[in-house]
């Protein structure tokens, strides 16, 4: 069901889900969420022109790598599956098993799996993403092979420095896409949200975040629907709500533990190219053990360049706000700058002089 390990923590099993835990007891936890990581066919043949055998992702995180080291928790967004061939992009998403590779390599800790592509390849799409993610020994939830596997392993409880926490991931939909029994896609249901949260708190953790795939796709403000949801949670003992969905970055609202809301983090990675579509950001929360707050939380705007190579167009994510005197600055297109720097800025406006993460 899950990894055995990640970096740098010994694991352990506990009731509600799997437990990682060092054995330093330390008083705050960094985590760092990304928004949706895509699978569009120009990627995949991307991953294919590097000139090495098989598929390489890992061109496209190579300059976030360190950043994502120094966390202790990082959570994406998976908007694909690990179906298997044929590989395919939009609508009906299948990567190859080297993007999850990849997402190892780069930091990926958890993926969140309930959102609107969980079942674009059915029951056996849904159970071998599971089954690779597994082998890459990245914990998953949102998705479940069964009723059996959702009751034993959610709500997600992790636990590290001393410091518990509960995960719990839900989606609006799955496209119209019915639900192949035995297996579970979490959906935004009131009341088995509720139970789900008194279940977490059954934990005792010290911080429950939550994880949604809601709202408008490719609207900048949140909407009413996502507003009175995230009220909601909030009222059922949420400290922390992480959106996606819209593929546009939403502002982040509230200042700490248990009215913090980032309604949409943009895209991670994927071939949408327009403007405000072309980036997001990675949110950076700071746990704070002693009072049980969220003691800081920052963002870090990340574009995704696609510079001209000897084999192809490449896909790179790259720190939106780099140094003028970067070399990778200085490798990029005038129109390539232009087009950054105008994301960065649309970001800046919607993060309203929230803390801004600079990279070396």
């Amino acid at each position: 069901m899950f990894g055995k390990a990640l970096k740098k923590h010994l694991s352990f099993w506990i009731g509600l889900g799997i437990c990682l835990a060092s054995s330093a007891q330390q008083t705050q936890l960094k985590l760092v969420f990304a928004g949706d990581i895509m699978g569009h066919d120009s990627q995949i043949a991307s991953a294919l022109a590097t000139g090495d055998p098989g598929y390489d992702y890992k061109p496209c995180f190579q300059y976030l790598r360190p950043y994502l080291e120094e966390a202790d928790l990082v959570i994406g967004n998976l908007e694909v599956t690990f179906a298997g061939e044929p590989y395919k992009g939009y609508p009906a998403f299948s990567s190859p098993d080297e993007l999850a590779s990849a997402l190892k390599w780069v930091g990926f800790d958890i993926l969140v799996n309930a959102n609107n592509h969980a079942l674009d390849r059915g029951l056996n799409g849904l159970e071998r993403t599971i089954e690779v993610l597994d082998r890459q020994e990245i914990v998953q939830t949102g998705t479940f092979r069964d009723p059996e596997a959702r009751a034993a392993y959610y709500p997600l409880v992790v636990e590290m420095k001393g410091i518990r926490i509960a995960l719990l991931n839900y989606t609006y939909g799955t496209n119209g896409i019915r639900d192949r029994p035995p297996a579970i896609v979490n959906r935004i249901d009131r009341e088995q949200i509720r139970e789900d949260m008194q279940k977490a708190l059954t934990a005792e953790p010290d911080f429950i975040l939550v994880t949604m795939h809601w709202g408008m796709e490719y609207q900048l403000k949140e909407s009413k629907e996502q507003q009175e949801l995230a009220s909601f949670l909030f009222e059922q003992g949420a400290h922390a709500i992480i959106g996606s969905h819209p593929h546009v970055v939403q502002p982040v609202r509230g200042q700490g533990s248990g009215n913090l809301v980032a309604y949409s983090m943009g895209n991670f990675i994927s071939n949408q190219r327009t403007r405000h579509r072309d980036g997001g950001i990675l949110l950076e929360l700071t746990l704070s053990k002693e009072n049980k707050e969220i003691s800081d939380f920052a963002y870090l705007p990340v574009w995704v360049w696609k510079p001209l190579t000897k084999k192809g167009t490449g896909f790179t994510l790259v720190p939106a706000n780099l140094n003028s005197s970067s070399e990778i600055l200085s490798a990029m297109s005038p129109e390539d700058r232009y087009k950054m720097e105008l994301f960065l800025k649309d970001t800046r406006l919607q993060m309203q002089g929230r803390r801004e993460v600079i990279v070396p």
